[in-house]
């Protein structure tokens, strides 16, 4: 990434023409940023995003943008102190690092920046508008939900149990030890803050789950990949084209090397009320092998279900951490419960309890 100063700008007030004018010849857009516009975007929980709209002075050479996504910490202080636990400098480094070599669609990104203490970043994004933010407590039609994990595959096959993996040392981590200590503390948290709203039964997968965290990560499938780890509508943003959906994938603060089922089991158990969920299932696990072997990555059916099953739990891991991680809001709790519900009805239906017990 070019050298630009500041290197971060942590909030959107602190952006001059003067910057966005050196970041844009940095990207290659020989062009001088007269004024610009900027306003809040999307519904991200752990980070904050502003539209930047600019005007340039004299002519605008053919490609320059006319708006861009600028991404900065939260404004939220447990938001943002979640950020700095991994996660600013997980995304940061997945867009200046690694983006270029996935088949995943994401953003171009122009700028990234990461602060010493990585409690602050900068990211500066291609403006994917007119695509739209999917809907997490809405949900997505079939052929959305099938575009999704379509483009989940181009995350998985490039670096499909590819020793790269193991050099990426600047990621979390993902699920260990001390994860599983987090999730059995913070499950009793978010039942005593949610319980009235869940069924007795949900309240239960949870509470069993929180008992065999630890079993989940030492049972994880030998086969690895980049996993997002939160694969969600909100996620992903959405755009009709002539050959079907078109959708981009953004927010990578939880990326981690894991099981590739945990992405697809989470998108399909949160994203779908369960009786939609089961409708589709099978097409969209047909769909994934069909994307994995597009990309020189060949899986055997069973073997696609049994990474299914056990990612099921990615639902409650999520829903849990993610909801004491972070500032809470009106929607934030509507989309907690409703993913708690939904995932905790895929365990069930998948009996994934047995791959535990």
């Amino acid at each position: 990434m070019p050298e630009i100063r500041p290197a971060v700008v942590d909030e959107p007030q602190r952006l001059t023409p003067e910057w966005l004018t050196a970041v844009l010849g940095a990207a290659g857009h020989d062009v001088h940023v007269r004024s610009f516009r900027h306003r809040p975007i999307g519904t991200g929980q752990m980070a904050h995003s502003e539209r930047i709209e600019l005007d340039y002075q004299g002519p605008v050479p053919a490609g320059a943008p006319a708006s861009l996504v600028g991404k900065f910490p939260s404004p939220s202080p447990e938001s943002r102190a979640s950020g700095a636990r991994g996660g600013y400098r997980a995304e940061t480094r997945f867009y200046t690092d690694l983006a270029r070599l996935l088949a995943i669609r994401t953003p171009r990104c122009l700028y990234g920046a990461l602060g010493e203490d990585e409690s602050t970043f900068t990211l500066i994004l291609e403006d994917m508008a007119p695509a739209v933010q999917g809907d997490q407590i809405a949900g997505a039609s079939g052929d959305l939900l099938e575009a999704a994990v379509r483009n989940l595959a181009g995350l998985h096959a490039p670096l499909w149990n590819s020793p790269d993996l193991d050099r990426l040392d600047w990621m979390t981590g993902g699920a260990g030890e001390e994860f599983a200590r987090y999730v059995e503390m913070a499950t009793p948290v978010f039942l005593s803050r949610h319980a009235d709203q869940l069924a007795a039964e949900d309240c239960d997968v949870l509470a069993r789950f929180a008992e065999r965290a630890q079993r989940w990560v030492t049972r994880r499938p030998s086969d690895r990949t980049l996993v997002h780890g939160d694969y969600r509508l909100d996620n992903l943003l959405f755009r009709d084209a002539p050959a079907g959906p078109v959708v981009t994938a953004v927010d990578w603060q939880t990326l981690s090397v894991a099981c590739g089922g945990q992405d697809l089991a989470y998108l399909l158990g949160n994203g779908c009320e369960p009786a939609q969920r089961r409708a589709l299932e099978a097409r969209m696990l047909s769909a994934y092998r069909e994307g994995l072997a597009g990309l020189g990555v060949e899986r055997r059916p069973e073997d696609v279900y049994a990474d299914y099953v056990y990612g099921a739990f990615q639902g409650p891991v999520i829903t849990v951490l993610g909801a004491l991680a972070v500032g809470r809001t009106e929607r934030g709790d509507a989309m907690f419960v409703a993913m708690a519900r939904r995932s905790a009805a895929q365990v069930r239906d998948l009996r994934a309890f047995e791959l535990l017990d």
